[in-house]
């Protein structure tokens, strides 16, 4: 059962708006019981086997301020989803759980090199997924709903396969793949790496979003830019690195942008912002330790085009509502504020610009009706 999150004052609830989910992993939103049930088919031993133990289990330990501890915990997440069964039933209910928070569009990343343990080719990992995601959205359809669903192919970094994941998502473009990603540890390894990945998909006008910004600085999400021709930015919360706070007077600050920040704002280049990730994995540690020390409130005010994610629903503990929530309480969003942030993600969304515009459209009748 879903939480209802209301608005500071009660006036409005969250849980019922329009909404559109840009940053969410596959492998980081499955239901604990869910877990429990496949890896009793597979023969995996789990940390605990009560749904609501195990949930605890993940939020602890990815609330640890490392991105590589918090990695961690999806050992146990994909070591469930090696099957087509499991990637289909993960799938079906990752579509069922976003239209119960709202959400009437999003973009689901996963990276299907992680899934061949049992003997799936990548092609039918991808299959998999997106008869998962198909099934949901007749489920969400023969119950009066409606939810749009794209796939995002992510590429790990560090493993050198990116040109052929690259070549993997142009072949399913017309079968849901709408975008390319890369994910996994950030430092150490730029986009830059993935050089002849992302000119491949620069040849094939496929769009990319790329995960910099979050445990490395300015030259990854430069790299990002550079050599991904990143149109998003997967997290990117340390471009405030780039924006340096002159002085205060009063409810005014008085700010310097650097040249990288000034071309990611003017060219409206969407930061995939997730607060409560951004705290567990020490995103933010730059500027505190609580959400009200998030950089998310400078880069809104400064018109950055922000968005709001949840990255990993199970390890955060959160939906999109929930993120929402916290935001209005920690810097006095009201409903208008909340509309801006939907709308930026769907003009953002890798849909063509027709069905962007109907996204946007549904989004503001959704909140005038509110």
């Amino acid at each position: 059962m879903q939480q209802d999150y209301l608005l500071p004052g009660g006036d409005a609830s969250i849980s019922a708006l329009p909404k559109v989910s840009l940053h969410d992993h596959l492998d980081g939103g499955l239901r604990p019981q869910t877990i429990i049930e496949l890896a009793d088919e597979v023969g995996l031993d789990l940390p605990a086997t009560d749904a609501v133990q195990l949930g605890d289990w993940f939020a602890d330990q990815s609330d640890s301020g490392s991105l590589v501890e918090y990695l961690k915990t999806f050992d146990v997440t994909t070591s469930v989803m090696q099957t087509r069964e499991g990637l289909e039933r993960v799938a079906r209910e990752f579509v069922q759980d976003l239209h119960a928070d709202g959400v009437i569009y999003g973009e689901v990343r996963w990276a299907p090199e992680q899934h061949l343990n049992r003997g799936l080719s990548l092609d039918e990992t991808v299959e998999a997924v997106q008869a998962g995601i198909e099934a949901g959205i007749e489920d969400v359809t023969s119950a009066g709903g409606r939810i749009r669903i794209g796939q995002l192919v992510s590429s790990m970094r560090h493993t050198d396969r990116g040109l052929e994941i690259a070549q993997l998502a142009v072949r399913h473009r017309d079968r849901g793949v709408v975008g390319f990603d890369i994910a996994g540890p950030e430092a150490g390894f730029p986009p830059s790496r993935l050089r002849d990945a992302f000119d491949y998909l620069a040849s094939e006008f496929f769009p990319a979003t790329v995960h910099a910004g979050e445990a490395d600085g300015l030259q990854s999400i430069a790299s990002a830019l550079i050599d991904g021709r990143a149109l998003r930015l997967g997290h990117g919360v340390r471009l405030a690195e780039d924006v340096r706070v002159e002085r205060e007077d009063g409810d005014s600050r008085y700010v310097t942008i650097g040249d990288l920040a000034q071309w990611v704002r003017d060219r409206e280049i969407a930061l995939e912002l997730s607060p409560s990730s951004n705290l567990q994995t020490g995103a933010i540690e730059a500027w505190g330790d609580e959400l009200e020390d998030h950089p998310f409130d400078l880069l809104y005010q400064l018109g950055f085009r922000v968005t709001v994610n949840t990255d990993n629903r199970l390890m955060s503990n959160t939906s999109l509502s929930r993120e929402l929530a916290m935001l209005s309480d920690a810097f006095g969003y009201d409903l208008g504020d909340l509309e801006v942030f939907q709308l930026n993600a769907a003009a953002a969304t890798f849909l063509p610009l027709e069905d962007r515009e109907e996204l946007a459209a549904a989004i503001s009748d959704g909140f005038d009706q509110v």
